[in-house]
């Protein structure tokens, strides 16, 4: 792995620690201020792997970004999204 590899993983577990310590930021609050989610990092995860020929499957990279089981996590830490949360969302993610 060369240095720009080094730091870019280095950032991205930093980014999940930083993720991890603000388990009051939802999901939802997260897509519709930046368009990605701890989901996302778990899809993207799971992508990137198919391509380098490693099987990882979503649960896998799910616990990998949150730190313990998905299940766990939503029942844990995830609350219910508002009526403007979910306005919001919808109105950035036009169904097709």
């Amino acid at each position: 792995m060369d240095k720009q590899d080094q730091i870019q993983a280095a950032v991205f577990r930093r980014l999940l620690t930083h993720l991890d310590s603000r388990k009051d930021v939802q999901n939802i609050e997260l897509m519709n201020l930046a368009g990605f989610c701890r989901n996302c990092f778990s899809k993207w995860t799971v992508a990137e792997a198919e391509k380098l020929g490693v099987e990882i499957d979503i649960d896998t990279a799910r616990e990998q970004i949150y730190g313990m089981p998905y299940s766990e996590w939503k029942e844990k830490h995830q609350l219910p999204a508002t009526p403007e949360q979910l306005a919001k969302f919808n109105e950035l993610n036009p169904k097709k």
